[in-house]
């Protein structure tokens, strides 16, 4: 059996990437965003955490989230997520219940620049598999929070090649 180690920093930013069973693409579906989007408030409202970035495609989804100061529990949180979104559309509610792959992958973000190459990959990632030709076309990114933010400019994302594991 693997031993998993997974990295535990109270507060600490973390990118995650969850997979749908056997890679079925239900994630973009309208209803399985809904499911997910009340899940993510019933999660927050009980263990709070920040969304620092997030993608949606149809088979997988990264994220960026930033934990509580003194709170370790990211785990816990995907758990929740994945049960919540389970139940509501119909899966049996269990860790298995075969609309989630069983495990996640994460990463501590360890610096700024590590955390703004995380950010770039969630954005670039539609375009990488050939969901759209440019970022801004994809309507599942929390890239269009940045850019109403003035963070990104609209026509974001020229020749972006990036290097690292992201858990794909």
């Amino acid at each position: 059996m693997s031993k998993y180690r997974r990295s535990f920093i109270a507060g600490g930013t973390y990118f995650f990437t969850i997979v749908t069973a056997r890679r079925r693409p239900l994630l973009t579906l309208p209803e399985t965003r809904s499911a997910m989007r009340t899940a993510i408030a019933e999660v927050r409202k009980n263990q709070p955490f920040d969304i620092d970035a997030w993608v949606v495609l149809p088979d997988h989804m990264h994220c960026i989230w930033t934990l509580p100061e003194n709170d370790t529990a990211y785990s816990a949180r995907i758990g929740r997520l994945k049960i919540l979104t389970s139940k509501a559309l119909g899966y049996s509610g269990k860790r298995d219940s075969g609309l989630w792959q069983r495990r996640f992958w994460e990463h501590q973000i360890r610096d700024e620049d590590d955390l703004n190459r995380h950010i770039e990959y969630i954005f670039i990632n539609p375009v990488k598999h050939g969901f759209c030709q440019q970022v801004v076309d994809w309507p599942f990114s929390s890239f269009h929070r940045y850019v109403r933010q003035g963070l990104y400019p609209r026509d974001w994302a020229g020749k972006v090649e990036f290097e690292g594991n992201f858990g794909e």
